[in-house]
């Protein structure tokens, strides 16, 4: 029960520092982001990719925090990058699972 509770923190504190991060860059209070921010995508498939495997609870808390970085930026940026992370996270864990 306490690892449920220290991803939710994790996660939370993660969206809070993308939100203020994405105020801080973006001054506009909607924007869709035509193009593709390369650092955030990284941070995306490196924290999903945690979160999925690493089979540590701090590696996994660490996980959470780098996704909810980027998933919690304003509405409009960090979408493209968030599914990006995703898709490549559980496409990592279905063939790590296949292997095994």
């Amino acid at each position: 029960m306490l690892d449920y509770m220290i991803y939710i923190l994790a996660f939370a504190v993660g969206s809070i520092l993308g939100l203020l991060y994405s105020y801080k860059k973006h001054g506009e209070p909607y924007v869709a982001v035509p193009d593709f921010n390369v650092p955030s995508a990284v941070v995306s498939i490196v924290g999903w990719c945690l979160t999925f495997n690493a089979g540590n609870v701090i590696l996994s808390a660490v996980g959470f925090l780098l996704g909810g970085l980027i998933m919690g930026e304003r509405p409009g940026y960090g979408r493209k990058e968030t599914a990006l992370g995703l898709i490549l996270a559980v496409g990592l864990y279905v063939l790590l699972k296949l292997t095994a």
